[in-house]
């Protein structure tokens, strides 16, 4: 059944690979938009989230055409997920814009540079993420991923997703070998954290109402003593992106680190600004705002000396050992 399934998988890929990106795109619009009549489940979770967030600034109608017109984009996303992995760089590169990488590595930075954590979310194509390796060919790109269920469709995604030059780490199985790779210079990390943090995030406020959120960017940065950004994909037009790098957010002043709480705030209010740029590029369809499966304890501060509270909640599973100063690493 496996190997009918993979089967399966690769025609559909070949089918979609042999198509340009522009059709791509359009179709994916036009399942997307079947899908938000034919999935009651999804839909009810998207127009119940965008109703808590927005129901007091927007009408009923209003909400219900984000709505629409975010599985439209959904479904463009999904598509074009599966083209772009099948693209050469030279195929793809009209299709995409970098802005503020500059922020991020400075031109003079090398192989044996200080590493970067990226905070990543669900906008737009956020798959696209695993070029940046494009854009800085001297650094070495990886970034965390979730196995399917389904063996078959999980191999089919892992060859897809290998095609990019992006190192991929299965949040599971994978934390120590990414923790090692923490170790060097030179490494640009980035880490999905706008989804529900489960029983180890920290409950903090995003788009106005308490969840669960994920502290992995910022313990990351912390323990490694990297510069933290985050990245935003913006769809720009039909089978056409720009991604967004933000400046350095703060983890350290004065030599003395910032709390994980503290930064993971600055990563939502970046999140809740991007969504309310362009709500229907966000991912609405998740059960972002889920209650409480525990009292969680609030971080202290990650300071010489001690633990942090929370591990990371989007994994790997397995955090670093050491709390090194409060100083840069070159």
């Amino acid at each position: 059944m496996n190997f009918l399934i993979y089967r399966l998988g690769g025609a559909l890929v070949a089918l979609i690979s042999a198509f340009p990106l522009t059709w791509v795109a359009w179709i994916g619009c036009r399942c997307g938009g079947l899908a938000y009549f034919l999935d009651t489940a999804h839909r009810q979770v998207a127009l119940r989230n965008l109703t808590m967030c927005f129901g007091r600034e927007k009408s009923p109608a209003e909400i219900t055409a984000i709505a629409r017109e975010n599985f439209r984009r959904l479904g463009e996303n999904y598509a074009c997920m599966v083209k772009t992995y099948t693209m050469s760089w030279e195929q793809l590169r009209g299709h995409l814009e970098l802005v503020g990488m500059e922020k991020v590595i400075p031109r003079e930075a090398g192989p044996k540079a200080q590493s970067r954590i990226i905070a990543l979310g669900h906008f737009g194509l956020f798959e696209l993420y695993a070029h940046f390796g494009h854009f800085v060919p001297s650094f070495k790109l990886a970034t965390t991923y979730r196995a399917l269920k389904q063996p078959a469709l999980n191999r089919l995604m892992v060859e897809l997703r290998n095609r990019s030059g992006c190192h991929f780490y299965e949040r599971r199985t994978g934390g120590a070998t990414l923790l090692a790779m923490m170790t060097k210079t030179g490494s640009l990390l980035g880490l999905l954290a706008d989804h529900h943090g489960g029983p180890k995030g920290l409950r903090l406020p995003f788009l106005g109402h308490e969840c669960s959120t994920s502290t992995a960017p910022a313990i990351f940065a912390l323990r490694y003593r990297c510069p933290l950004h985050v990245a935003i994909c913006y769809r720009v037009g039909l089978g056409r992106w720009r991604i967004e790098n933000s400046a350095e957010i703060v983890t350290c002043i004065n030599g003395r680190r910032r709390p994980v709480e503290d930064v993971t705030r600055e990563v939502n209010l970046a999140f809740e600004a991007a969504v309310r740029r362009d709500p229907a590029n966000w991912f609405w369809v998740h059960k972002r705002w889920k209650p409480a499966e525990r009292k969680i304890p609030r971080p202290p501060a990650a300071g010489p000396g001690t633990k942090d509270a929370a591990a990371p909640s989007n994994p790997p599973e397995t955090t670093p050992a050491a709390e090194p100063p409060c100083e840069p690493r070159i």
